[in-house]
């Protein structure tokens, strides 16, 4: 039999055992190809992936259930995860006799967040291009997975891979032979915090770290919930601490087991180093090509963007294009430079974006985050500006970001347009901000206080700027009417700059402008005759008012 591809059901379940995963109703091809993860979403219908498996998450309603395994059905999806329950109504176990596909339990306990993460990271491929296949130990470099189903072979107890945290990398099947403890551990992909608390206490971790020789933990020592004896060795690559390797086994501690286990720190520590090597690789080479797919053509004709959008799954198909940044934390203007707050934004947005629509690519590249993201169908196309206002909600002040939106686009060309007009919307969004012009490039309404902008939304905003720019290379400075007002506020201290924008942007309101500038109406009046008498412009001529209008916003510097 050929071996189980990463994509299949057989995979799956070797890695996930049934401690998360049972089947409920129907049957299961171990080598069905798994194409995705989909979460039931009653207001939003999501977009389902060939072979999809869907999680019908707070569904309990017996014929909302049977509807939803019949839509799945029809939309080639493979089986639909339920909550773990006594028995299943007879009206779901038809629905997917029809449907010809499977009915999964979720263990009580577990999460579906969980679920998703461990589907998800399961039938994750690389993606970014074909690489050849590298085995270390006769395991796929980085298939920890795998390495702790080999180990628990060789020990005959299943066996779990952690990190310094007591983070659960991976784990072997068999869990549900240990105890509750185990089980719990596996569910929450953590060691609980009671259990972390003793074994600390008890000096384990300190032994662990300090020496190579594999430490036995009492099981009555660490309480209830606890039967099996746990066995534990540290991975180390040198002098560093890698994470550890834990058994729950029964039966003596043999220097065959002690060897096995020794041998297997070496073996996992080259797959978390490589795991760790091939994390910033992968980082690199994403960033790579999704700078190629986006800067269009180049000097080859757009043969290298084209190579690009082939490797990231994207040629012919619709895309959209943003551009997202770090934005300056509170007022000061000051910006993050941390490259450790880029990633983390880069991570968030890849994360959120993905869930959206399968093949999604995010990169940093530079100082800003691209993404591009496929476009299903209209609708998706419309809620561009949304996704991406949902998205700096959840995170919120944790990552303080912008985004610009480009339009959707097919071709090398309009994609490098997409990009270049998401990143012209993105500087006017950062401008808005934070920027030297933020109090004049915010006025005209709501779209000056948000974080998101679309091209079509900010195109005059965006030309404004590059009108600034223009100026600015020529070292333009104020003239004519300008001029006269600048000098002779910099003499008196009159504010009539000021005054001219406030009552510019407000269409000849007096009362408005007043309130604007924190003064009286009457005073307003006086000071918007001096406009007029010191700067000598007719503020009845719409050509004036247009031209002072233009020179305020796209003067460098005032």
């Amino acid at each position: 039999m050929s071996p189980l591809s990463r994509s299949s059901w057989g995979r799956v379940f070797d890695d996930l055992g049934v401690t998360l995963l049972e089947v409920a109703y129907g049957r299961i091809d171990v080598d069905q190809q798994i194409g995705g993860v989909v979460i039931h979403d009653p207001v939003d219908e999501p977009v389902y992936p060939q072979n999809a498996v869907v999680l019908a998450v707070a569904l309990q309603d017996a014929d909302a259930l049977a509807a939803l395994v019949t839509e799945a059905g029809s939309r080639d999806a493979v089986a639909v995860v339920v909550r773990a329950s006594t028995e299943l109504p007879e009206a779901v176990r038809d629905a997917a006799d029809r449907a010809g596909i499977a009915i999964l339990n979720l263990a009580r306990g577990a999460t579906w967040t969980q679920l998703a993460a461990l589907l998800r990271s399961l039938l994750a491929e690389d993606d970014v291009g074909q690489t050849p296949a590298e085995s270390l130990g006769g395991v796929s470099s980085g298939d920890l997975f795998a390495v702790a189903n080999a180990i628990a072979a060789l020990l005959d107890a299943p066996v779990t891979i952690e990190d310094r945290s007591s983070r659960v990398l991976a784990f072997s099947g068999g869990q549900e032979r240990a105890d509750p403890s185990r089980v719990e551990t596996i569910i929450g992909r953590q060691v609980p915090d009671r259990y972390s608390r003793v074994l600390t206490e008890m000096g384990v971790f300190r032994a662990l770290y300090r020496d190579d020789a594999p430490v036995l933990v009492d099981p009555v020592a660490l309480g209830e919930g606890v039967s099996t004896q746990r066995v534990a060795i540290a991975v180390r690559a040198g002098d560093e601490v890698l994470g550890s390797i834990w058994a729950a086994m029964d039966g003596p501690l043999t220097e065959e087991r002690s060897a096995t286990l020794r041998d297997a720190t070496k073996l996992v520590a080259l797959h978390l180093l490589r795991i760790r090597a091939g994390a910033d690789a992968q980082r690199r080479l994403r960033a790579e090509l999704v700078s190629r797919a986006v800067n269009g053509a180049g000097v080859n004709g757009g043969a290298d963007a084209q190579d690009a959008l082939n490797r990231l799954g994207l040629s012919g198909r619709r895309v959209w294009v943003t551009a997202a940044a770090l934005a300056p934390r509170g007022g000061d203007g000051t910006e993050h430079d941390s490259i450790a707050e880029r990633e983390r934004l880069t991570d968030a947005l890849a994360l959120h974006l993905s869930a959206v629509q399968q093949g999604a690519a995010v990169a940093l590249v530079g100082d800003t985050v691209y993404g591009i993201l496929p476009v299903a169908d209209a609708a998706a196309e419309d809620r561009s500006v949304g996704l991406a206002e949902d998205f700096l909600h959840r995170v919120g002040d944790r990552i303080p970001a912008v985004i610009g939106v480009g339009r959707p686009a097919a071709t090398v060309a309009e994609i490098a347009r997409s990009r270049a007009e998401a990143q012209r919307a993105l500087r006017v969004v950062l401008e808005r901000v934070s920027g030297p012009g933020a109090d004049d490039l915010s006025r005209g309404g709501d779209i000056g206080r948000r974080s998101v902008a679309r091209i079509g939304d900010v195109e005059t905003a965006s030309l404004l700027l590059d009108l600034r720019d223009l100026r600015s290379s020529r070292g333009d400075v104020a003239s004519g009417v300008l001029a006269r007002l600048i000098e002779y506020d910099a003499r008196n201290d009159a504010h009539l700059i000021d005054t001219l924008a406030a009552w510019l942007d407000r269409f000849g309101d007096v009362t408005a402008a007043a309130a604007a500038c924190f003064v009286h109406p009457n005073t307003f009046r006086y000071r918007l005759r001096r406009v007029a008498e010191v700067g000598g412009v007719d503020l009845e001529d719409p050509d004036a008012r247009f031209a002072a209008m233009l020179e305020i916003r796209t003067l460098p510097t005032r």
